[in-house]
């Protein structure tokens, strides 16, 4: 372990560890020592560091350490740390590592996440991810003085995913609820398909979140690690509506459940007894992906399809068919942008744009009759 102070923003010495390795690696000072120095360590304990000497390694996990501790500026959520720490260390640790920060060039590293999707098979828009995260070591690093450039600055990605949700219809989403004889699995899948709730929210609700006599459900938190957390972003922390057709539902659901109290969950894990709530991945799998299938909707073996695809399914019925104007419909998404409305969760009806194209032909006076 190294040991070293550091002069902290308010000038006050406090001191810090440094895991270099275990003792039957480094069994001398002097081979400790050398590992410090290959580190590019000595950058932090140098009251005037020289930029250019830390390695990406010790960028990176510095990175992780500034950007997610109690003084970060943008604090993550408890979902996100595994996965950027996941991207981190077994992307951009694994492969540059070793590698002096300074001496990473961008054709380098654009060259490398061409490679993750020609022959790792990465999506581009994963690639996008890693490559912003590599962008922010830098960021990060400079602004704490261990390096005096960004290479990836220069670096492209492509970001345009190919992913296109699977939407249900309205028939559809009915055929479903009539494969779900549980009125647990029936209330918790009718809800979700007319609020859009994602699956975190819905699974945190507890009967007091449900606000009766204001004709709306609060939304404050989500269930995510086994416990509450926050919304997933600031804009998602708010209200949808509770129509009262869904109000007499859950009302019902209520009566039925045997954890009714306010503090309860309004879906639960009976099997939990209702100490947590029901597995989402579990309720899919089990129960609304055959459904779905029972209903028609065609879904591949390994395609992605879950709650969330009710999301998108009410998104794309309020836009297309019945002509909710997209404010609204952000609204009720809760997205902080209306293009994520209209270009992630809308998609186009061909119904509507031959519809539209009928229009026009009939506007310069051709006929649309069908011989």
């Amino acid at each position: 372990m190294l040991r070293y102070r550091v002069t902290s923003a308010d000038g006050r010495r406090v001191e810090h560890i440094a895991t270099i390795g275990l003792v039957r690696e480094f069994p001398k000072d002097r081979d400790a020592w050398r590992e410090v120095d290959r580190l590019g360590l000595g950058v932090r304990i140098n009251d005037a560091p020289t930029p250019g000497r830390a390695s990406f390694h010790f960028l990176a996990e510095h990175y992780l350490k500034a950007d997610f501790g109690a003084d970060a500026v943008r604090p993550k959520s408890v979902n996100t740390i595994p996965i950027v720490e996941h991207y981190v260390r077994d992307y951009l640790i694994k492969r540059f590592g070793e590698r002096i920060a300074e001496d990473i060039k961008p054709l380098e590293i654009q060259k490398w996440l061409k490679s993750l999707n020609e022959v790792n098979g990465l999506a581009w828009t994963t690639i996008a991810k890693i490559r912003g995260l590599m962008h922010r070591i830098y960021k990060v690093g400079i602004l704490h003085e261990h390096v005096a450039k960004n290479p990836v600055l220069h670096v492209e990605t492509r970001s345009k995913s190919a992913y296109r949700a699977i939407i249900i219809t309205p028939a559809q989403t009915v055929a479903i609820l009539k494969s779900l004889p549980s009125p647990l699995h029936y209330t918790l899948v009718l809800t979700c398909a007319a609020t859009a709730l994602r699956s975190s929210e819905i699974l945190a609700l507890r009967w007091s979140d449900v606000l009766w006599g204001e004709g709306r459900i609060r939304i404050s938190k989500r269930w995510a690690k086994g416990e509450d957390g926050e919304t997933k972003t600031d804009v998602s922390d708010g209200y949808v509506p509770l129509h009262r057709v869904l109000a007499g539902h859950l009302r019902e659901w209520q009566r039925q459940t045997p954890h009714a109290k306010e503090t309860d969950f309004v879906f639960p894990s009976l099997r939990a007894r209702g100490r947590k709530p029901l597995s989402s991945s579990v309720f899919v799998a089990d129960h609304l992906r055959p459904a779905a299938k029972k209903a028609g909707v065609h879904i591949e073996d390994g395609q992605r399809f879950g709650l969330h695809n009710l999301r998108h399914s009410l998104s794309n019925w309020l836009v297309n068919k019945a002509k909710v104007e997209p404010k609204t419909v952000q609204g009720i998404l809760r997205h902080a942008k209306i293009q994520t409305t209209l270009d992630l969760y809308t998609q186009e009806d061909s119904d509507e744009t031959r519809a539209a194209q009928g229009e026009f032909l009939n506007a310069v006076g051709m006929s649309t009759a069908v011989n």
